[in-house]
């Protein structure tokens, strides 16, 4: 009897460390989100948005209504200089964990809209003539409790 009460209190002691440590942190964790910064190449502003509203809208719309992602944004910056990106693209997950496997969760739905391998490499070359990666971060939401 003695063991299991010892046992209780340990546990007892363990969850409230626990929830102490919780309630020490003034956030939670919230949506993550993978922001691709672009810069256009000269001429192709217009091009490129209707690229956007024709191919990458409807598989992010897809994307929400399979449950893959949250949400997806576009943002135009102002580039301060020739290496500055003029277009941020940002696609929220709900969390880490809705990384995993993503491939698994995608691929169908995206040979279904761009079609087979061959078309959207096609494709990605057709979009790369128009814009430059410059790079992409991937953030985390705090959500201030």
């Amino acid at each position: 009897m003695s063991k299991i009460i010892a046992l209780l209190a340990v546990l007892a002691c363990a969850l409230s460390t626990a929830a102490t440590a919780d309630e020490a942190r003034a956030y939670k964790e919230g949506p993550v989100s993978i922001i691709s910064f672009i810069k256009i190449k000269p001429g192709q502003f217009d091009n490129y948005l209707k690229y956007l509203d024709a191919t990458y809208k409807p598989l992010m719309e897809e994307f929400i209504k399979s449950k893959v992602i949250l949400g997806y944004k576009i943002y135009q910056g102002q580039a301060h200089d020739p290496h500055d990106a003029d277009l941020i693209l940002s696609v929220t997950y709900a969390n880490m964990a809705a990384l995993d496997n993503l491939n698994d969760r995608t691929d169908a739905i995206t040979e279904q809209l761009l079609g087979d391998r061959a078309k959207r490499n096609q494709k990605a070359a057709d979009r790369e003539s128009m814009r430059e990666v410059l790079g992409s971060e991937t953030v985390r939401e705090l959500v201030l409790k």
